[in-house]
């Protein structure tokens, strides 16, 4: 069994009330108490953490600037990647079903554990706690944030891209779907007709997908 000293270490926290850590890493698949409503809680903490961070990082953005930098950090790719790096699917309790299926590397589980668990951070660590553990493990991702790059996200800046140099609109589209209702994956085709270009993204939404989709077709432009 994955050391859970090792977890807290990686995540910049020892709890006091181990009871908050074994909750926040129970999947409600494997049964209750569960994690959602301390996910519930994490998101709203780690709103809180990103939006402070960011206002005193960055004094000379806008309202609507900040908001969409902190969008291009909490999103969950970015809360998958880093429950990833903390080793967090090897703790996760997940019921047998959702783990013969591999939920314990599913983006949307991971992320939502990830908040579940700065959740539990701050109801056993008070703000300063929860604080301390989204910049641990945030750092890297906060110290070299760029604004002029991350301030808006693909689809906006393919728009404003294709605006700029005459063409019209992008067009998203639907290919593919896969997985039952509640854990589809989306396969979603973006198209500049005037161009001839197509790209596909891929997500477990389809804002996500259609997202990645428009992250591709920029790479297709040289942006």
């Amino acid at each position: 069994m994955p050391s859970i000293a090792r977890l807290e270490e990686r995540l910049g926290h020892r709890f006091e009330r181990a009871s908050l850590l074994e909750q926040a890493l129970t999947h409600r698949s494997f049964g209750s108490p569960h994690n959602e409503r301390l996910e519930f809680l994490g998101d709203g903490v780690l709103d809180c953490v990103v939006a402070q961070e960011l206002y005193e990082r960055f004094p000379g953005l806008s309202e609507g600037e900040l908001s969409r930098l902190r969008a291009s950090l909490v999103r969950q790719e970015t809360l998958a990647l880093l429950a990833r790096e903390l080793g967090l699917g090897e703790h996760l309790k997940l019921g047998e079903g959702e783990s013969a299926s591999g939920g314990a590397a599913r983006p949307s589980i991971l992320a939502d554990a990830l908040e579940a668990l700065y959740g539990a951070v701050f109801l056993d660590g008070g703000y300063e706690g929860a604080r301390a553990a989204v910049r641990h493990s945030f750092g890297a991702a906060l110290d070299t944030l760029d604004p002029q790059a991350n301030a808006k996200d693909p689809k906006t800046r393919l728009q404003e891209l294709l605006q700029g140099r005459g063409h019209g609109l992008p067009r998203y589209q639907v290919v593919a779907t896969q997985g039952a209702a509640h854990q589809q994956t989306f396969e979603v085709e973006c198209v500049v007709g005037q161009l001839g270009l197509r790209a596909t993204g891929t997500g477990e939404a389809r804002r996500v997908a259609e997202q990645n989709a428009a992250e591709a077709l920029l790479r297709q432009l040289g942006a």
